[in-house]
């Protein structure tokens, strides 16, 4: 299951058709050192690869519409058989040619001496400043170099401009290919989910729970997780991103799971709540009713036509209702809302883009007061939840919290594939109703 080349090269021209007379820059992603001289697995920059499907570091990606000649170019490593031997086989120069498409393929040794040809004839750079600061350097000094000579020469660069509002709203709306590839991130990952809730129990610890999650991804042919796994029991399923997962397992306790595996880089997020003992206390049971309501209404608001704001209005309200319903909040529900009070209870936003990056790219909003409007073939995250820290202070006017309700943390998560008539679930297959 891939990206075929049509399709990668149609991207290119959808970037080409944007950028008119300018030229565009794509950085590969750098190698991360772990510590020392080891480094982490090399996972490729998702604009990068999304624009070539080129899968090594020190590589740059040039798209020069403009080009009498060349419209896409290369920059990669040339084979090494000795630093081969050590790191892993290259595509090389001779090779990238024909396998990506490119029209023109260089040694990135070649980048300084190369590049200035794409530029001399634009009207502006677009390149993101990107986490590889000697990289940026390169980029603005050649840049510079080109103003200095713009009023003896009539042309060149004048401006330079981020790629990120070019190429992110192309990622917002998937491809079939890519839908197809979410689906099945999306199933792997619910298949480590089931086999979680099946192998959790008192007396183990949340490692344990982990290893058979990301086990099970790989078995199935994941490329492995796609963000840290979060394996979270009793009052750890209060903390987001808890990452720890060190606690043993007791009786009683609620056992949050947030995890996704990665498949191809497209990637899965689900999360799943329940107790390890198959039976929720009448608080913990409470708490569940309302977020999985909260959660289902949610879902119902995901569909092309609607601000992508909508599923998270939607969650607040039924949230807030049900906390003073318990009486974990009192007053007036609009109030409550207006003023944010629910917030140590509810602090996120309910869901977010899901794609090559699990917290994909897009905007949410075209300016200050204006949400995305869902199209088919956005992917979203739909994902309330409630958390009653051991250490939660409520806000001001609001009640004390009982002892019997701190340390509940529930959370519930979908993937949720935007239609022409409604939505699909993507990761219906992890059970959630009581």
């Amino acid at each position: 299951m891939t990206i075929e080349k049509e399709e990668y090269r149609q991207r290119r021209s959808n970037v080409m058709a944007k950028i008119g007379h300018g030229t565009a820059i794509f950085r590969s992603a750098p190698m991360v050192v772990m510590h020392n001289d080891v480094e982490y697995v090399f996972r490729q920059d998702s604009d990068f690869f999304y624009l070539t499907g080129f899968n090594e570091p020190e590589a740059v990606a040039v798209l020069a519409p403009h080009h009498d000649e060349h419209k896409f170019i290369l920059f990669v490593q040339p084979k090494d058989s000795e630093k081969e031997t050590w790191t892993g086989y290259r595509v090389g120069v001779e090779a990238a040619k024909d396998l990506f498409e490119a029209d023109a393929v260089y040694s990135i040794t070649e980048l300084k001496e190369k590049l200035p040809q794409y530029l001399a004839d634009a009207d502006r750079i677009y390149y993101h400043l990107g986490r590889d600061q000697i990289f940026n350097d390169t980029i603005i000094d050649m840049w510079r170099k080109f103003m200095a000579a713009y009023p003896k020469r009539g042309t060149g660069p004048v401006a330079l401009e981020d790629t990120n509002h070019i190429i992110h709203p192309l990622r917002l709306v998937k491809s079939d290919s890519e839908i197809q590839m979410m689906r099945k991130a999306a199933s792997i990952s619910a298949i480590a989910h089931n086999r979680a809730r099946e192998f959790a129990r008192p007396g183990r610890y949340e490692y344990e729970v982990q290893a058979e999650i990301e086990h099970t991804f790989r078995l199935n042919g994941a490329m492995g997780p796609a963000y840290p796994s979060i394996v979270a029991s009793g009052a750890n399923s209060c903390i987001l991103h808890y990452v720890e997962n060190d606690r043993q397992i007791q009786e009683k306790d609620l056992l949050l799971i947030d995890a996704g595996c990665s498949y191809n880089y497209y990637n899965g997020d689900i999360t799943r709540t329940f107790p390890v003992d198959s039976k929720f206390t009448s608080e913990q049971k409470a708490i569940y009713d309302i977020v999985l309501e909260a959660q289902l209404k949610a879902i119902d608001e995901v569909k092309k036509g609607n601000s992508c704001n909508k599923s998270h209005e939607v969650a607040v309200k039924i949230i807030v209702e049900g906390l003073v319903d318990l009486g974990l909040l009192v007053g007036n529900i609009e109030e409550i809302i207006q003023e944010e009070k629910y917030k140590p209870f509810y602090m996120h936003k309910t869901g977010h883009w899901l794609g090559l990056d699990v917290h994909d790219a897009g905007v949410y909003k075209s300016d200050k007061d204006t949400w995305y409007i869902l199209e088919t073939g956005n992917v979203v995250t739909v994902e309330p939840g409630i958390y009653i820290s051991p250490n939660l202070k409520p806000a001001e006017g609001q009640p004390e919290i009982p002892e019997r309700w701190r340390g509940i943390g529930i959370r519930i998560e979908d993937d949720i594939l935007v239609t022409g008539d409604g939505n699909e679930i993507l990761s219906a297959a992890v059970p959630k109703s009581l």
